[in-house]
């Protein structure tokens, strides 16, 4: 409790300086801003602002990203009330009944309880990561090579099973990031590998064009061509965000068990926030008294989804900080800014970091804070940009794009990289690829292989050291069950379907 209360102190030294609150509330701001924004979501508002961090320390850089990481599950929930349009996907179940309410005149009421909520989560969430964290990296010291490698192989399994659609899909898009990250030059020969004679692809590709491209201008595309839907945004007034007695009474249960289902989904890789706001929903209408309500503007369908999604995106950044193994696309980002600023992820980060770890941990309660403060009284605004025709918002952000990318090497070659990436992710798009396995590919796929060549250095070439040591043997007996169940459900699925086109 001792070392707790120091390492408090220690982050809060770090977290309250005046230019970490002010990169706070910028990510706060802008998360809010782009995640209500329907087509931009939480990997798009991350990937667009990237640039901006190669300019930045890495505790600054980090202290923006998550703000912009959690406040887009904030932002989210604001078009989902007042449009039944999602900011992002985890945000979907919002709309299920705080559209509703929004058509009930209690669009206040859905917002305020919504916040007050993904409050709760967060909340719950950074308390996690405080008592557990120093914990998990301890015993994860005691790990050598081939168990990092077992783990990310199972992270990579897990990405792509746990993902929508195909799961062999999902397997070529973790390989096909991969094979992106070992474009460069080989860290243990020397070797230019995969430069087809550009010399600006010797350091490898670049994070931010293709984060930008596979993420930030498909989405924009795609959502640019959909239709407007014509649906018109209420004005919301402070009074009517007060909400009832009963408001509160319905709201504390669920609450408290989307906080705990969102954090346990929220460390698992390639779960997160989207399946953890279903689950939690589903939770909710199963144990109600009267879940005929539900559809029809149940305030516990707003505050368990929303606490669920934001206890989520907050216990994500265990696994990623204490193990150096993103559980996301929107994670694996965030070990892009450590590496780009020379810190290994993982294990020893706390150890050699602290101020940097403490200092995150700690700026999650002043964003989390903040955005309670901020949502409220600027509601009024978040409902005026709105009203923004798309025709108008999309091209701005389509600059603002290549402005980035430029910006960080100043090289033509990046703003072509975002290109020929949107050209991929277009066709990975329409032919239902998941693009999100394909970013965690890329940012772990060389840490892979170097532990799987360290690995097999160690064991002087024996491929059983994966398998003979117990930790790492357990973690790979659990990824083969994984993808064998994943096959043979896909199979079972596909057995009907078939038979009744026959």
């Amino acid at each position: 409790m001792t070392d707790l209360f120091g390492n408090v102190l220690l982050g809060l030294s770090t977290a309250l300086t005046l230019t970490n609150l002010t990169f706070c509330l910028i990510g706060v701001f802008l998360g809010t801003l782009l995640g209500m924004i329907p087509g931009i979501g939480t990997l798009v508002a991350v990937s667009l602002l990237f640039p901006m961090t190669y300019h930045m320390d890495a505790t600054s850089a980090l202290v923006m990203l998550a703000g912009i990481y959690y406040g887009t599950a904030y932002g989210g929930s604001i078009a989902s009330i007042l449009l039944n349009l999602p900011g992002t996907p985890a945000n979907a179940v919002a709309c299920l009944d705080g559209y509703p309410m929004s058509n009930n005149g209690r669009a206040g009421v859905a917002l305020f309880m919504s916040a007050a909520g993904s409050f709760v989560g967060g909340s719950f969430g950074i308390l996690l990561m405080m008592l557990f964290s120093p914990v998990i990296a301890e015993n994860a010291l005691r790990f050598g090579a081939a168990e990092f490698f077992s783990l990310m192989l199972m992270g990579f399994v897990v990405a792509s099973t746990m993902s929508e659609g195909s799961t062999v899909k999902g397997l070529a898009s973790v390989v096909l990031g991969v094979s992106f990250g070992l474009v460069g030059t080989d860290l243990n020969s020397g070797i230019w590998r995969f430069g087809f004679g550009v010399l600006d692809l010797m350091d490898g590709i670049s994070l931010v064009a293709l984060a930008m491209g596979l993420f930030g201008v498909t989405e924009i595309v795609f959502a640019a061509s959909a239709k407007d839907s014509g649906k018109t945004v209420q004005d919301v007034s402070l009074r009517s965000m007060i909400p009832t007695r009963d408001d509160i009474r319905r709201s504390w249960g669920p609450m408290a068990r989307g906080s705990g289902i969102g954090a346990f989904f929220g460390t698992l890789p390639g779960t997160g926030g989207l399946i953890a706001s279903f689950v939690a929903y589903a939770v909710e209408k199963r144990v109600a008294k009267e879940p005929e309500r539900f559809g029809k503007g149940a305030i516990e369908g707003v505050v368990a989804p929303e606490t669920a999604n934001n206890a989520a995106d907050q216990a994500a950044f265990i696994p990623t900080m204490t193990l150096g193994i993103p559980g996301s696309a929107t994670m694996a980002i965030m070990l892009g800014v450590l590496m780009i600023n020379g810190i290994t992820p993982g294990p020893l980060l706390i150890k050699e970091q602290p101020d940097l770890f403490w200092g995150l941990v700690m700026s999650f309660w002043v964003g989390n804070i903040m955005l309670l403060v901020l949502n409220i009284p600027l509601i009024g605004l978040w409902v005026r940009i709105l009203k923004i025709p798309s025709n108008l918002l999309y091209p701005a952000v389509l600059v603002f794009v290549c402005i980035g990318v430029f910006s960080v090497n100043y090289s033509p070659t990046d703003i072509w990289l975002v290109l020929v990436f949107a050209v991929l992710g277009y066709v990975l798009r329409m032919l239902d690829f998941p693009v999100a396995p394909l970013i965690l590919g890329f940012v772990l796929g060389p840490m892979l292989e170097e532990n799987f060549r360290r690995a097999l250095l160690l064991s002087n070439g024996n491929p059983m050291t994966f398998f003979d040591r117990p930790i790492s043997g357990t973690i790979m007996v659990i990824s083969a069950a994984l993808l064998v169940w994943s096959i043979w459900s896909a199979l079972r699925r596909r057995r009907p379907q078939q038979q009744a086109a026959a």
